[in-house]
């Protein structure tokens, strides 16, 4: 495996080996060790989720609130999506800048986001399943989310807004500006 810090170095791209030969490939998706010695720290994921979404498709920018903060290790099983995570760590000195990435069936890339992080994605091909490890239980209670067209953040989603699908909930999120404090750059979110 190879671990890439990204823009915002918090946000880590991992590329994997494949093996292939005329009988298929066999890929290393995690190995707990290699991961945290490349991140630093220990995160402990306790759940495993997978979403099917069609073309144009927008799930995002979701985050959760401490104490239920989630990070995330994302991936595509099949098809194709750009995936985002924003910096929403008040003080931090990328705050409101985002890292987006390709993420497909055919590369393989995962991509890690740590907590303090809105995250979402877009599928870019006819269908894709999305596959993601998740270090905290979701909670309702501290479920947030933030606009994806929020024009601060200038996020270039590869489609139309008109080709954009979303749920009503993220429809309605509020803008960077209006969001309030939910994570302070500097202070550890993990145990």
């Amino acid at each position: 495996m190879k671990f890439i810090p990204q823009s915002i170095a918090e946000i880590v791209l991992i590329e994997t080996v494949i093996h292939g030969d005329e009988r298929g490939y066999f890929s290393e998706t995690f190995r707990q060790d290699k991961f945290e010695e490349a991140i630093g720290y220990k995160v402990n994921f306790l759940q495993d989720n997978e979403s099917k979404s069609s073309r144009g498709i927008l799930r995002g920018l979701h985050f959760q609130l401490p104490p239920f903060a989630q990070s995330k290790l994302v991936r595509v099983v099949e098809g194709e999506v750009l995936d985002v995570a924003v910096d929403i760590r008040t003080g931090s000195p990328t705050f409101g800048q985002h890292v987006s990435v390709l993420l497909s069936g055919e590369n393989k890339r995962q991509l890690f986001i740590p907590r303090g992080f809105a995250h979402g994605f877009v599928v870019l091909s006819d269908m894709a399943i999305f596959s993601y490890k998740v270090d905290n239980y979701y909670s309702a209670e501290s479920d947030r989310g933030l606009a994806f067209d929020d024009k601060e953040l200038d996020i270039g989603w590869q489609l139309s807004k008109e080709e954009l699908q979303l749920s009503i909930k993220d429809q309605k999120q509020p803008v960077l500006e209006n969001l309030g404090q939910c994570f302070s750059y500097g202070v550890s979110y993990y145990a």
